[in-house]
């Protein structure tokens, strides 16, 4: 009887869904825009199926769910959620009827990814775009998160769920229960959210630019309402602003609850130090290798440089260059910091800092126990001793993410897609970055990839969001015995 559980919180989710979709329908109709009917589809069929969902299933609510259900649950919910989501690019005929693609520019919102199948967002109605941002916005923090955070009473109060959704090596509480530990979380992301929607508005934008764009930056998603992305805006001040609001969207946000209550040692934690060294010393890089491309213009070199650097390094994606036509050397460079990512427990996606610090020393250690096979040497991150249980994860986590990497881009050439395209949108896709080089770079959408591709690669954008692992479980024996039992009805 605990599959029903799941059908039991599957309707919960789906009546949030549902309700999110309500603020883009109001804005649809105020505008008298075209998607208005879209929504309308939308919103009823969710709410509908998830008012049956938690009605007919509510029996169950009080039932215990395992861990590897728990795991079940977290995946299963993005991937409905993704379905769900799409339902107003279909009705609305975004895509010509085609509902993968809808699902595709779905997925790539809500695990933050960026990637668009859209070339000319500046013809859709605002209703529109705002469901395209704010779904990046719900899924920046974490769809379960957010339910820990504002929904506890229904049942979601698993520390299972919460470290199988929040990115990192370790998922760190703040406070010691989860569901506070949620609350306050979604507090500062929505703290910093209100604040950058204010400076950009400072900065000249209107309200409905500024709002759009902070609800794409905190979460690192990187979908904006133009067509040229940032540049856009034409706007230096603007531009600082976003800069500043990705950098702090790619620190671990556990460092910020403590940072507010007055605990300034986090200046010291050593992913942080090695964050805004990485960081810096690209920006250096990058900004003297295109120096030559803005003929000498140091600060127009450094502006840009700096701006896309940021992006790439917290997976955001948002562009104010052309950086597809940059000197080998920098597009190289961000190519690899796709790999790098932000901090763990921030809302940036790929491997994460943390990951190759550990996977670095982990390295190292083994190089010199070669050389002194009796010495007693252990992994540390600053002063805090790295145990085999953290250690043993992270090195499978890296072993995995370049194998599921090699192996999707494989796919994709034999689709037909040159190597080039195929491995950028592997990495850009499974990092959550969203634009790459080649056929989907920052000028280009994602039209280049053929539509098992498209399927393949939001497949690729959740296994990235949910950093592998929670994704993988539903394929292990205890799984499978769980999907089976379900089908026939027997659990």
């Amino acid at each position: 009887m605990r599959r029903f559980r799941i059908f039991y919180l599957m309707g919960i989710m789906l009546l949030f869904l549902a309700l999110t979709m309500l603020l883009s329908a109001l804005l649809s109709v105020a505008d008298q825009g075209s998607d208005s009917i879209a929504f309308v589809k939308a919103i009823l069929i969710t709410a509908g199926i998830g008012l049956f969902l938690f009605w007919y299933f509510t029996p169950s609510r009080g039932k215990e769910l395992s861990i590897v259900e728990n795991f079940t649950l977290v995946t299963l919910a993005w991937f409905i959620a993704g379905v769900f989501a799409a339902l107003p690019y279909y009705f609305f005929g975004l895509f010509e009827g085609s509902f993968i693609d809808a699902f595709f520019e779905a997925v790539s919102g809500i695990t933050t990814t960026g990637a668009t199948l859209i070339s000319d967002v500046e013809v859709l109605p605002r209703g529109m775009l705002l469901w395209r941002a704010f779904t990046q916005w719900l899924g920046g923090m974490g769809i379960i998160v957010l339910f820990l955070a504002i929904l506890p009473k229904f049942g979601f109060r698993s520390m299972t769920m919460f470290k199988a959704e929040i990115p990192g090596p370790v998922a760190e509480r703040v406070v010691p229960r989860v569901v506070e530990t949620a609350r306050r979380l979604w507090i500062i992301y929505v703290s910093f959210t209100v604040a950058q929607t204010f400076l950009l508005m400072l900065c000249g934008l209107g309200l409905y630019d500024s709002l759009t764009h902070a609800l794409t930056t905190m979460p690192t998603g990187g979908f904006s309402t133009y067509n040229a992305s940032v540049a856009a805006f034409n706007n230096p001040m603007a531009e600082v602003v976003i800069i500043f609001f990705m950098f702090f969207a790619g620190i671990n946000f556990a460092l910020y609850f403590r940072f507010f209550r007055g605990d300034f040692k986090i200046f010291k934690n050593p992913e942080l130090r090695f964050y805004f060294a990485v960081i810096l010393a690209a920006i250096t890089f990058v900004t003297f290798n295109t120096l030559q491309m803005y003929e000498g213009n140091f600060f127009l070199a450094l502006r840009l440089s700096a701006f896309q650097v940021v992006s790439i390094t917290t997976t955001t994606g948002y562009a104010t260059a052309n950086y597809d036509v940059w000197p080998h050397f920098s597009r190289m460079l961000l190519l690899l910091l796709m790999f790098l990512g932000a901090c763990g427990g921030s809302t940036g996606g790929s491997i994460k800092q943390a990951r190759w610090m550990l996977m670095i020393k982990y390295s190292f250690r083994e190089l010199y126990r070669m050389v002194h096979p009796s010495a007693i040497s252990s992994v540390k991150m600053g002063k805090q001793h790295i145990g085999e249980e953290v250690l043993r994860p992270v090195m499978g986590f890296g072993i995995i993410y370049f194998l599921l990497t090699a192996a999707a881009a494989l796919l994709l050439t034999i689709m037909g897609v040159d190597g080039t395209t195929s491995f950028s949108a592997v990495a850009a896709t499974i990092g959550n970055v969203g634009p790459g080089l080649a056929g989907v770079g920052p000028t280009h959408t994602y039209q280049v990839i053929p539509s098992v591709g498209r399927l393949l690669l939001a497949v690729m954008m959740i296994v990235g969001r949910l950093e592998i692992f929670t994704v993988l479980v539903i394929f292990l024996p205890e799984s499978r015995r769980i999907w089976s039992r379900l089908l026939k009805g027997t659990m």
